[in-house]
């Protein structure tokens, strides 16, 4: 990938906080004009990377490049190119939705005709043009993160810094940011969106790195993560409950792989093997079921879910 498609590049990051080693040689790649989500639970060194690839920590030792400029030698440069949002709303309370924007804006130096109007621009685009005159302490917590995020666009970054934009938040307002961001990128903005939701990642991001323990533990697009850990599954749905058992034996037969009973007294469930076709594996099984005489109602194939992989990969870092 040539450097200009190079948003950040991170080699060896680490960052101590006293005997707290917070980060510990994290190496990231992404691609800019995307959505790169940096996947991890609680304290897994998720805000502190984000912390130095923005300039506001200073490594303890390996570097980083944001578009080119070096956080360490050419900060002023770094800064110009991005906008952060933390993991809590900066915003003024007692002031309204509109103020707020334009304060903002009157500090980008915007002449004051200029900041109402990037204002109010701000507020229709992030569905916010109805509470644009109402105190921001009455909005609600999905009303200010997309607030909060439309600050952080007044001037428009060339790298967005989302930490943990949708934590607390309902499903119903998490939905509502997930669109303000696509709606970012869809307008050239790299994302760098930090979650230890993996529903987030799975929905946004084009690649992700998983990190524990402050290290990077996993990085590809999330079929490629969901392939490392595993092959997909068939769940099937027969006709008949009496001849579950003998569907058991075909598919262990055909697959050579485990199947288990589901709870659902007519379902069972086969693994299929890694590194295989799993549209094939499955023609195959439902063929063998039919040539045995079992009827099946419904069957469906999937890839474990981003929850199994993130269980593996962090299981395999405890072991």
């Amino acid at each position: 990938m040539a450097h200009r498609d190079i948003a950040i590049r991170a080699e060896g990051l680490v960052k101590h906080f006293k005997d707290i080693k917070a980060v510990d040689g994290v190496d990231l790649s992404v691609p800019a004009g995307t959505v790169y989500g940096v996947l991890g639970p609680n304290g897994a060194g998720k805000t502190t990377t984000v912390r130095m690839l923005a300039t506001l920590l200073r490594p303890d030792a390996g570097s980083a490049t944001v578009f080119g400029h070096d956080i360490a030698t050419d900060p002023a440069a770094v800064r110009t190119q991005v906008s952060l949002t933390g993991q809590y709303a900066s915003l003024d309370e007692d002031l309204t939705g509109v103020e707020n924007l334009v304060l903002l804006s009157r500090l980008y130096g915007y002449t004051k005709p200029a900041a109402r109007s990037r204002a109010e621009d701000l507020l229709e685009a992030f569905g916010l043009g109805y509470a644009a005159g109402k105190q921001v302490k009455s909005y609600s917590g999905g009303m200010r993160r997309r607030l909060d995020i439309a600050a952080s666009i007044i001037i428009t970054p060339k790298l967005l810094f989302l930490d943990e934009p949708t934590t607390g938040l309902d499903p119903r307002s998490r939905n509502q940011v997930w669109e303000v961001i696509r709606t970012i990128v869809g307008e050239g903005t790299t994302v760098l969106l930090t979650t230890q939701y993996l529903e987030e990642a799975d929905q946004l991001a084009g690649r992700i790195a998983v990190i524990d323990t402050g290290k990077v533990i996993a990085e590809g697009t999330p079929g490629e993560l969901k392939s490392s850990v595993g092959a997909g599954s068939i769940r099937l749905r027969l006709h008949n409950t009496d001849q579950r058992g003998h569907a058991q034996k075909v598919l262990t037969d055909a697959l050579g792989a485990q199947v288990e009973f589901d709870d659902d007294p007519v379902a069972l469930t086969a693994l299929l093997k890694p590194g295989e076709d799993t549209a094939a594996q499955g023609s195959h099984a439902l063929g063998e079921l039919a040539k045995a005489g079992i009827l099946v109602d419904d069957f469906s194939l999937g890839q474990p879910s981003l929850d199994e992989v993130f269980l593996a990969l962090t299981d395999r870092v405890d072991a």
